[in-house]
């Protein structure tokens, strides 16, 4: 089944959790960690989650020198994710070290690695901006594939990316490459800070892997029914 991760943009443990405690008997519960939550609370939250059953994803988006980042990655997988992030623009180098120190960390600790999934271009950046103020020429769509198989042919397991990307992504990089798409609203929801969005029924036509959603769930009258509502859209109605 295709995971909805909800993305606990939370300020703390207790809010966070207490969020979540309606949740309680849902059947493979999978949440986004990001920094706000982590840089808080750190290590414990993911214990808490994890003590719970629930997959956690954490969304740290490693970018770094090399040695950094494999040294990072190695703690990181000690923790016992399921999924965690890393820049594809930190190059071929620092993908590698990225797998590397995943490898390292869950023989060290006997878990089982987390998938490494490489962001292209955030979901928040517009090709204006990616023009302009970055000063990389051509279409969004040219750098989020360049990027996806640099991410592919150094390690990765996918690509963090719009859900309007996978497509091409699956013909020009890899068909069985995981493609996590955030930037997911519903219909009648406002974009916010992003810019390339799609609803969960669109995400599932273009070949979404799992999907990130945070706002549309965490401030919906009925958090639980719209997270079920969402996770049967992505699955195609299946339980």
């Amino acid at each position: 089944m295709k995971p909805v991760f909800i993305a606990l943009d939370f300020a703390d443990k207790k809010t966070a959790i207490s969020f979540l405690e309606p949740f309680a008997n849902i059947d493979h519960l999978a949440v986004k960690i990001g920094m706000e939550l982590f840089y808080k609370e750190g290590p414990s939250i993911v214990k808490e989650l994890r003590s719970r059953g629930i997959e956690v994803f954490l969304d740290l988006k490693l970018h770094d020198i090399p040695h950094t980042v494999q040294q990072a990655a190695k703690q990181i997988s000690q923790l016992d994710v399921q999924y965690t992030t890393i820049h594809a623009l930190g190059g071929s180098k620092m993908i590698q070290a990225a797998r590397l120190g995943l490898d390292e960390g869950a023989k060290a600790s006997g878990n089982i690695a987390p998938k490494l999934l490489a962001v292209t271009q955030l979901t928040s950046t517009s090709e204006e901006q990616l023009n302009q103020e970055e000063q990389i020429n051509g279409k969004i769509d040219d750098s989020v594939t360049h990027l996806a198989n640099l991410a592919h042919d150094n390690g990765t397991d996918g690509v963090i990316c719009s859900a309007l990307e996978d497509e091409f992504i699956h013909q020009k990089v890899n068909a069985e490459f995981i493609c996590i798409n955030p930037g997911i609203r519903l219909a009648n929801n406002n974009k916010d800070d992003q810019q390339r969005v799609v609803t969960p029924e669109k995400a599932r036509q273009l070949g979404a892997y799992g999907i990130v959603v945070g706002r549309s769930i965490t401030q919906s009258d009925a958090p639980v029914k719209t997270y079920q509502d969402i996770y049967n859209t992505l699955n195609g109605g299946q339980n």
